[in-house]
């Protein structure tokens, strides 16, 4: 049986390399493309395919955020996150909100198969180091890192004031307003109990939160 797969991703190149990825293996078809959150969410409505593989830094609604919009609109539907980001920023949370797997951009065509196979078989596609994870994060919040405490949304400006992006650079990306992202970034130096932006730097960094070559993009 074929898996029908929608790509979501915003760079034209990146889909069209996936697709000749996928092209070559007669398991898969490519139905659909997306290439923003407004597209993902129109897409998923209008249905048609059995796999979401998407890509978590979209114009728009992006995000764990877009995610967890996704599954609440099909709960059904197999998310296989392909990300930029390194597991140890995002593969958890992404499991948590309802994907059905974590990979990152470096990964192997081969690889990139295999988990679509098993996501679309109705497993769950992870690595060891994220199984871990998930296993320790049953542990009480009181023993949580403190940025495992923050929300989603808090969370992802984080990362984006930890690798440098403005207030407003980061109001524009994830489109929401300059008032907002302030208050996010109030939130997180209060919930992270930091006094600064240069603590919260200092934090990313002590964590290895930005070890993906451009979390920013």
């Amino acid at each position: 049986m074929t898996t029908r797969i929608l790509i979501a991703d915003d760079h034209a190149i990146v889909r069209e390399g996936l697709r000749r990825i996928l092209a070559a293996d007669a398991a898969f078809m490519v139905v659909g493309e997306a290439g923003d959150g407004h597209q993902v969410v129109t897409a998923v409505r209008a249905g048609g395919f059995d796999v979401l593989l998407l890509d978590l830094s979209m114009p728009g609604r992006s995000g764990i955020d877009l995610l967890r919009q996704v599954k609440a609109e099909r709960p059904d539907l197999r998310v296989l996150v392909l990300s930029m980001h390194a597991e140890q920023q995002y593969a958890v949370r992404a499991i948590r909100a309802g994907a059905s797997g974590y990979l990152t951009k470096d990964a192997a065509a081969t690889q990139l198969t295999a988990a679509l196979r098993r996501v679309a078989g109705g497993g769950l596609f992870i690595t060891p180091a994220v199984a871990e994870a998930l296993a320790v994060g049953l542990q009480t919040a009181g023993d949580e890192a403190p940025h495992k405490r923050l929300s989603d949304r808090e969370y992802e400006v984080f990362l984006r004031l930890a690798a440098g992006d403005s207030v407003t650079s980061i109001a524009e990306r994830l489109s929401l307003s300059v008032k907002t992202v302030s208050t996010h970034k109030t939130h997180i130096l209060e919930k992270m109990n930091l006094a600064s932006l240069a603590d919260l730097v200092r934090y990313a960094m002590t964590h290895r939160l930005l070890d993906s070559p451009d979390v920013s993009s």
